[in-house]
């Protein structure tokens, strides 16, 4: 084990629940990583919407967990879901059936325009895969005595408590993160809001472990239980970043771009919300530019044979737009934006520069589009994503990026969540 804290041995215990399977990640006071451990979602059931098959992953991740490190070092534990998965469940928090999760769309015509008509404009509960939407098809199965996002579930399931969420899950079932409540158009809607969970600060404590809990995982029983966070803003505060200005670039198939900021920020027109992180907030917006694009032409190994001829400190100057379909959300709100791909060069190093000088022309300008909406400047940078592993990209972002580029602490959703887990057993006294 590495990182183990000098003054108590103490951990924080981080659960990510992500789509494919579920993660933990110990760090100790110093936000060292201690010992970690995960289980893919299949090995636990063939249905990942049971919350069964979730509870059974996550139990065989800390039952691996506690071969590496001893349960009684465990002072607090936070768990993360996907944002917008939803599941109802009864007085003793038992699942009522499935859950609907985070992509699934909600069609009901009468809810849809039910929500448009009451809820603002800049309220993360518009859309078809909606939370509050998931409440209403949710809320009428027989037994309901609330309705949780996933994170709430898991942590119940150690806590004992099914009538709590957290501030980032809740946004987009209609929480509002300026005011700290559930807002009173709510009650205009056919969502029931007596369903509805409190919602509490992430990394702040909700309860202590149960004795069962506590007992069947080999966890101390004086661990507590905090309040968790979806996994985007998990995979955030993995990173390390924690001040306005610190961004985070995630160069997948698509181009993400966050950023902490001091004052909330809310543009629907580019699909921009923002969560709160105690006294921060955490904005920003996807591209759909990215690595599919340049995957669309050429294979992971070209890529990095290729990139080897490119001398990043010397631009083509091609006017790339690089999309694989017609339309943009951000940073350029055009549903009809087509892509710029030509002229072609004859060279393919040529080409592929010209993809990736074109791709780091949007990241540029969705930096610009942040601070033109109330972003504070630039401040930092850390990337994550398959592109983050290309140092010729990389070159060329920092030619046109002129900030500092700081290597992510981690990239695992886990590791966030422990910070979170990390705050509250300060806040209690307990590391």
């Amino acid at each position: 084990m590495i990182g183990v804290d000098e003054n108590s041995g103490s951990v924080a215990l981080g659960i990510d629940v992500g789509t494919t399977g579920v993660r933990a990640v110990a760090i100790d006071g110093a936000k060292h990583e201690v010992a970690r451990a995960d289980t893919p979602m299949s090995e636990a059931g063939p249905n990942p919407r049971d919350p069964k098959v979730w509870w059974g992953a996550t139990t065989r991740t800390l039952e691996d967990l506690m071969r590496r490190l001893d349960g009684e070092r465990i002072t607090a534990i936070a768990v993360d879901g996907t944002s917008g998965t939803l599941l109802a469940v009864d007085k003793a928090g038992n699942p009522l059936g499935n859950a609907l999760m985070y992509n699934d769309v909600v069609t009901t015509p009468e809810a849809i325009a039910d929500i448009a008509a009451h809820a603002p404009e800049t309220s993360a509960a518009h859309g078809p895969t909606s939370g509050l939407l998931k409440v209403v098809r949710l809320q009428d199965t027989k037994g309901t005595q609330k309705v949780i996002h996933q994170a709430d579930w898991i942590a119940g399931c150690l806590s004992g408590r099914f009538d709590v969420s957290d501030e980032n899950n809740a946004l987009k079932t209609g929480y509002d993160p300026i005011e700290r409540r559930w807002p009173d158009w709510l009650d205009r809607t056919a969502a029931r809001r007596a369903l509805l969970p409190e919602v509490a600060e992430p990394g702040s404590v909700i309860g202590e472990i149960t004795r069962e809990a506590a007992a069947f995982l080999g966890i101390s029983p004086q661990a507590v239980i905090a309040a968790g966070t979806t996994d985007g803003c998990a995979s955030f505060l993995a990173t390390g970043a924690e001040e306005p200005g610190d961004a985070v670039t995630a160069l997948g198939s698509t181009l993400v771009l966050k950023m902490l900021s001091d004052k909330p920020l809310f543009a629907p027109e580019y699909g921009l919300y923002s969560h709160r992180i105690g006294d921060r907030w955490l904005a920003g917006g996807a591209s759909n530019s990215g690595g599919a694009v340049l995957a669309k032409y050429f294979s992971p190994e070209q890529m990095r044979t290729l990139s080897m001829e490119i001398n990043p400190d010397a631009p083509l100057g091609y006017d790339y737009y690089p999309l694989t379909t017609e339309g943009e959300r951000f940073p350029i709100n055009d549903p009809e934006l087509q892509p710029r791909l030509e002229p072609r060069p004859l060279k393919d190093a040529q080409f592929l520069q010209a993809l990736l000088e074109g791709v780091t022309a949007v990241e540029v300008l969705g930096y610009q589009r942040l601070k033109e909406l109330g972003a504070p400047e630039l401040r930092s940078l850390r990337t994550v994503g398959g592109g983050a592993q290309n140092p010729t990209w990389t070159a060329i972002r920092q030619r046109v990026l002129p900030v500092p580029f700081l290597t992510p602490a981690s990239q695992d959703a886990a590791a966030g969540t422990a910070r979170l887990a990390l705050a509250a057993a300060r806040g209690a006294g307990l590391i």
